[in-house]
């Protein structure tokens, strides 16, 4: 005979053994290594509190608040904690997004990895040579790669220039 508690003991049965089983996280990678190091004391004064909350911190920024989203001069986007260049104005395009967006990186200037926090799968953009996020980047962007790096502007700098 099916009862009540007999389905609810099944039912949590289940739950747990996929709590158990069924969710398997990915394997650990090693730590990646870059070639700035300093602590998390040297970075605090060495960047901005926004700064350090985008870079440092994974966070992000307020849509349509950073100065750099309407600068549409020509020039060299880098990143805030290194001044590492990473992006050209001339792959810089109007998302509609709020943030900063580009469709291509500079060669050698950005690294990426999964990244499922907010439990969506996507694709973190961080600094190669002292790790510091940037934003993510979306194969919804133009051609010709069809990539949309969405950037905080927090975390970068922009010197006006040719590119």
């Amino acid at each position: 005979m099916h009862d009540r508690r007999h389905f609810l003991t099944l039912a949590g049965s289940g739950v747990a053994a996929f709590a158990l089983f069924g969710c398997k996280g990915a394997t650990a990678s090693p730590p990646e290594t870059f070639e700035i190091n300093i602590s998390d004391a040297a970075w605090t004064k060495k960047l901005s509190p926004a700064a350090y909350q985008i870079l440092r911190r994974e966070g992000t920024e307020t849509p349509f608040t950073s100065p750099l989203n309407n600068e549409h001069r020509a020039g060299t986007f880098a990143c805030g904690g290194c001044a590492l260049p990473a992006f050209s104005s001339k792959t810089k395009f109007d998302s509609g997004t709020g943030w900063p967006s580009f469709w291509a990186a500079l060669p050698n200037a950005v690294r990426t990895r999964s990244d499922g926090s907010l439990g969506m799968a996507r694709t973190e953009v961080h600094c190669r040579r002292c790790g510091g996020h940037l934003g993510h980047v979306f194969d919804d962007g133009p051609k010709p790669t069809g990539k949309r790096y969405c950037m905080n502007g927090a975390g970068m700098t922009f010197a006006p220039g040719k590119v």
